[in-house]
């Protein structure tokens, strides 16, 4: 393995410690701030939004820069975001720390990815890839028990103050290991932005944002819902987050293996199974093993979704998936904010802390039923391309045959089976 994959394994699992440790420090931010609950979900909602306006913008401001100066750029940012959130007098100013860390989540992925990808041979890509995007599958296992730990152990900040010098590890790994690459010729912005005319592109994005976001209404609230619902002493908040790390690990896994051959099945059956989990979670809350369970199971259906909302809109955008893709990530996020934000609203509606379960079921069953629409419209799309093909081709064969034989009639039948492999195609 390079020692530069190194580097950018490490800068990914500072990004997944910062995106997902909130979620077991929830309780003692509102605390330390003197703010509710659902007013501290904004650390996870905030945080979200700024990766949505962050990805497309450094994305395009990072094609005056090489890819090795623009992750040092997204490093320093990663840093001073984190440092600002430790440092933060009042609860204001810890929200704007991560806002600043958060511009550095989706460009760092987008443009890791091209590198990763670049120091290995050809058949080796995907591995690379793989290895980088571990350091956020792996964040979620060990580096948020971790950071919970911390913050039962000394207090909040310092776990911000332990992601920032990862960020540190991860710019320095980056100036020191990555090698130096030229800047690379952006392609036609026009071109980029023309994929968002495709439906589908707008469909697939939409079932992210449903999809994945389902996740978070829940696990924005997770430590609440486990300490004074299910009857958790605080500190088990540590296991209990690297439980559903865990189930992370293993509904990527899986997923990656089959989404290759079965997409769309797989995306069907992972968000019907986030679903039946968070309506389950309902109900298992009040029960310390049951709960434990629905927690692995939300985070086994809940990653599954990735890889086949990542491919999906690669495929459909593949003309040119550069911008679609980052945009990709955006939407996971807006899902993100959404979801927490909705979360709150039915939390400090009075409705009890198990209530985000029920804003994460429905909207999996929408992303559920967009995903459905999506498939019925690519089949009948398909089919329709189908037959105008037959159609065109039969009625040429049919003038090149009236005809009559000889050379004239060889290039109108040539010229009928090249339109019905292009309709094919198309």
């Amino acid at each position: 393995m390079p020692l530069a994959l190194l580097a950018l394994t490490i800068g990914a699992f500072g990004i997944g410690m910062t995106e997902f440790a909130v979620m077991g420090l929830l309780p003692d931010v509102a605390a330390g701030f003197g703010v509710s609950i659902p007013m501290a979900g904004y650390a996870t909602t905030l945080y979200a939004l700024g990766v949505v306006v962050g990805a497309p913008l450094t994305t395009v401001l990072g094609t005056r820069m090489t890819r090795k100066q623009m992750l040092m750029l997204l490093m320093g940012l990663f840093v001073v975001g984190n440092l600002l959130t430790a440092v933060a007098p009042v609860f204001a100013v810890m929200l704007a720390g991560r806002i600043v860390s958060s511009f550095a989540h989706g460009a760092f992925f987008g443009i890791g990815s091209l590198v990763a990808a670049d120091l290995v041979a050809p058949h080796k890509r995907a591995g690379a890839i793989s290895m980088m995007f571990a350091g956020l599958t792996v964040a979620n296992v060990v580096g948020v028990p971790f950071g919970t730990l911390l913050a039962q152990q000394i207090n909040w900040r310092a776990t911000f103050v332990a992601i920032a010098v990862l960020g540190v590890l991860g710019f320095l790994g980056v100036a020191r290991l990555v090698p130096a690459q030229p800047v690379k010729a952006a392609a036609p912005m026009g071109q980029e932005i023309a994929v968002f005319r495709n439906p589908q592109v707008g469909l697939a994005m939409l079932m992210t944002v449903l999809g994945f976001g389902g996740v978070f209404a829940a696990v924005t609230y997770l430590a609440s819902m486990m300490t004074e619902v299910a009857g958790f002493a605080p500190s088990s908040v540590v296991w209990l987050t690297a439980v559903f790390g865990l189930g992370m690990v293993g509904g990527n896994l899986v997923s990656g293996r089959f989404t290759d051959r079965h997409m769309m099945p797989m995306l069907y059956v992972s968000l019907v199974g986030l679903a039946l989990s968070l309506a389950a979670f309902s109900f298992a809350a009040h029960d310390k093993a049951a709960a434990t369970v629905t927690v692995a199971l939300i985070g086994a259906f809940g990653f599954a979704t990735v890889p086949p909302l990542q491919k999906r809109i690669m495929d459909q955008a593949a003309a040119a998936p550069t911008l679609a893709s980052v945009g990709n990530i955006a939407a996971f996020n807006f899902g993100n904010a959404l979801a927490a934000w909705l979360g709150g609203i039915v939390i400090a509606a009075g409705l009890g802390l198990t209530a985000p379960n029920w804003v994460g079921v429905g909207m999996t069953v929408l992303a559920l039923a967009v995903a459905v629409l999506a498939g019925a419209l690519e089949r009948r799309g398909g089919r329709g391309d189908r037959r105008g093909a037959d159609e065109r081709g039969g009625r040429i064969a049919a003038s090149g045959a009236g005809a009559g034989p000889g050379a004239g009639n060889g290039a109108v039948v040539g010229s009928a089976e090249e339109e019905v492999a292009a309709a094919g195609r198309g």
